[in-house]
Order: structure tokens, then sequence, then C-alpha cells
């Protein structure tokens, strides 16, 4: 009896290093995908906080908190199912439907220039009011693109491993990455109000530390609006190139890359940093040349058709007021 007990023991001593090791492995094969994904971790945290610009204090962290459950069901519900199934069955589908992301994130960051160049002598001064819904929508459907890139990316590490493990190991990675995002999201929005509370403080040091940090924020944000309007670009670019030269059309890359290492050797021993902002540079360039081309396909067609749909009483109203521009009820009474 003793003996069997033993036995028992022994065995289930063996099941759990067993299963330490494999946590050990799922944590270190997430890590490992996770780094690969990083430079996307970045981009993702530069382009959320142009989001919650313009919102009531109160209202940034629970606006967030909205944009990181719909990231956490866009990797859970959407990207993590389609990209184990394509995989497992499909996974020459994976590079088009990236593809089809990246001339979206391209069209975003062209359009929020447009509406920059179109707009910039319209302002009356007046802050629109923010539609919260609409903004949450939109912060989630940009999300979707860059989380598949970060999710498809951390496949790739793993793509050897079994169904399960790979499934396992991106479930941690899906959860790590929005934690990571958007708690550092939620940083940066906060910092004006840790300003403020450290400008209350006795020590001048801290005070005068403080009253910067809230007058620096404002600032902060717009540089951070640009680059997240950039990151759009040159992710969205990067994205095509790549999956053009994975799909057989290696010129458009080959360039790119070609210029890369031109720089690259050129440069010394900055020729790393000077090398990768020459890739990203000429990424930015091509999302922003497929996503004008793709803005302009919009406006000539369904924005114009949308923009020539008049209710009856507009056409009414615009027919009956008089050239002078008095209104019908004024001049009947006159």
């Amino acid at each position: 009896m003793s003996a069997g007990l033993a036995a028992l023991l022994d065995d289930i001593a063996v099941l759990a290093r067993a299963a330490a090791a494999s946590v050990d492995d799922v944590g270190v094969a997430a890590a490992k995908a996770g780094a690969k994904a990083a430079g996307v971790v970045i981009d993702d945290a530069a382009v959320t906080p142009q989001y919650v610009r313009g919102l009531a204090a109160e209202r940034e962290i629970p606006i967030v908190k909205r944009i990181a459950l719909g990231s956490l069901r866009n990797k859970f519900l959407i990207i993590l199912p389609v990209i184990l199934v394509l995989s497992q069955f499909l996974p020459v589908l994976l590079t088009p439907l990236l593809m089809l992301g990246g001339a979206y994130l391209c069209y975003e960051g062209a359009e929020k220039i447009w509406e920059r160049i179109a707009h910039r002598d319209h302002g009356d001064g007046e802050q629109e009011r923010v539609d919260e819904k609409t903004l949450v929508a939109g912060a989630i459907r940009t999300d979707l693109i860059l989380s598949a890139e970060i999710m498809v990316i951390s496949l790739n590490e793993v793509a050897s491993e079994t169904f399960w493990s790979r499934l396992i190991i991106l479930s941690v990675v899906a959860v790590i990455m929005t934690v990571l995002v958007y708690g550092a999201v939620g940083l940066i929005v906060k910092m004006d109000d840790v300003g403020l509370r450290l400008a209350e403080k006795p020590g001048k040091g801290v005070a005068k530390f403080g009253r910067g940090l809230v007058k620096a924020m404002p600032k902060v944000l717009t540089g951070l609006s640009v680059i997240g309007t950039a990151a759009m670009l040159w992710v969205g670019g990067h994205i095509l190139l790549v999956g053009a030269d994975d799909l057989g059309w290696h010129g458009p890359y080959s360039i790119v890359h070609h210029m890369e290492e031109a720089v690259h050797d050129a440069t010394g021993a900055l020729g790393a940093v000077f090398g990768w902002f020459t890739n990203t540079l000429a990424s930015a360039v091509v999302g922003l040349a497929i996503g004008a081309l793709i803005v302009a396909f919009m406006a000539l067609t369904f924005h114009r058709k949308s923009h020539k749909k008049e209710t009856p009483t507009e056409t009414a109203l615009a027919e009956a007021a008089p050239v002078d521009g008095t209104p019908p009820a004024e001049t009947e009474h006159k």
C-alpha cells in the first residue's frame, strides 16, 4: 500500500514538473512572439490617445476601458478564431486579409490628413460635441487592424507549434498586449491630472514639475495625434509592401529594402537607426499614396452620392427661399 502511494506521489511530481515546464515554454514562446510585434504595439499606443482628445477629464478612462474591452473582443472573438482556422486549413488567405486591413489603415491615415487640410480655415473656435459611441466604434475598428497584425506576427513565430499550443500562446499574447497598450494609453491621458495634483503639493520643485507637466500634455497629445496618423500610414504601407512581396510581386518591397540597406551601410554606427527610418518613411509614403487614392475614390463615389440625397423638406425650403436669404415666413409676413 505504501509502495503504491509512493509511486502515485512520484507520478504526480513528474506531472507537476511537466506542467511547470509547459508553462515556462508558453511564457518563453509568448515573450518571443510578443517581442516581434513590439513595433506595432508602440504604434497602437500612439494611435489610440487621439480618440480621447476633446473629452471631459472624467470620461477619458471610461472611454479607454471601453476601447480596451473592444480590443479584447476583437482579438478573442474575431482575430484569434480566424487566424487559427486559416493557419490550420487555408494559410494562403492570411496575407490578402491582412493587406485589406493595411489598405484600411492607409485610408484612415490619409483621410485624417485630408480633413485637417480641407477644414483648416473652417474652425469657428467652438469645440464640437464628441459622440462617444462613434468615437469608440472608430477606435475599435482601427484597433482591429493593428491587433490583427500583432496576432499574425505572433502567429508566424509559433507556426511550428501544435494547434492547442498556438491557441494558448496567442491568448497570452492577446491579453498582455492589450494590457500594455491600454495601460500606457490610460497613463498618457491622465498625466495632466497627475500634474495638477503635483502642482498642489507644498514642495517648490514638485509643484513646478506638476505645472510643467500640465502645460506640456496638450503638446504631447498633439504630437501623439500626429505620430498616430503617421503610424497608420507606415504600418498600413508596410503591410501592403510585405504582403505584395509574399504574394510574388517583389519589386516595391525590393526597392524599399535596397534603400534601407544603402542607408544602413552609408551611416556607420547609426546605420540601424537610419535604415529603420528609411524603411518607415518609404512605407509611410506608400501608405499615403494608396490611402489618397482610396480617399479620392470614396469622395467621387460613396460620399458624392450621400451629398446628393436631400430630403423633400430641404428641397422645398431651398426652392422657397428668396435670393436675398430672407426666410420664407418673414417674406410672407412682409
